[in-house]
């Protein structure tokens, strides 16, 4: 099942979900999924006299700023009618998830293909390679040059590592066109009386 959760053995969420947080995930996963993304978490946390709603949200595509704020303004509608905020005013915040989410679904191995990662094996062994593919069933790590196939129930919580001046590989087009300058289009102001 393409985006399935299985969590790792041995990880645990950062801290638990609320039972308010339950509510709110509840109500939005429909209007997140609508949108072709996947509902990673829902946080609520007080911010002063208001409260903060933080939704963190990713897709195979990635999320852009534009994708985040259409799911935005969809979400404080479906927030707003469902009353699962209560009376309190609220700040939301759509987000994609960042480089230290821990990968453990696979959902997350398959979006990290191409990066390096470091992970722990439930053998103690600790492993740092390229994830060259994650299907259903596994996940291949190139290990120094070593393709190997791991299960994902012998993976712990993998965590993608930042790489320092990798330039990502990148395809010459068979035929380049030249260089042209662009010149800016000269805008007319009119003046509003």
């Amino acid at each position: 099942m393409a985006g399935g959760s299985r969590h790792a053995p041995g990880h645990r969420p950062a801290r638990p979900v609320s039972v308010e947080e339950g509510r709110i995930a509840d109500a939005i996963r429909p209007v997140v999924s609508a949108s072709g993304m996947d509902l990673e978490s829902v946080r609520v946390s007080a911010a002063g006299r208001r409260r903060l709603l933080r939704v963190v949200v990713d897709s195979d595509n990635g999320v852009s700023l534009d994708d985040a704020a259409v799911v935005s303004r969809e979400l404080s509608g479906v927030l707003d009618s469902a009353g699962v905020m209560g009376d309190f005013p609220y700040t939301l915040e759509v987000s994609s998830p960042g480089v230290d989410r821990p990968l453990t679904e696979t959902r997350h191995w398959r979006r990290a293909s191409g990066r390096l990662v470091k992970v722990a094996l439930t053998s103690g062994d600790v492993l740092v390679g390229r994830v060259v593919l994650a299907d259903d069933e596994a996940v291949i790590l190139d290990v120094e040059d070593v393709h190997s196939r791991f299960p994902y129930a012998v993976l712990g919580a993998g965590a993608v590592q930042l790489e320092f001046g990798r330039l990502p590989e990148r395809q010459e087009p068979e035929h380049q066109e030249p260089d042209r300058q662009e010149q800016p289009e000269e805008l007319e102001t009119r003046d509003g009386h």
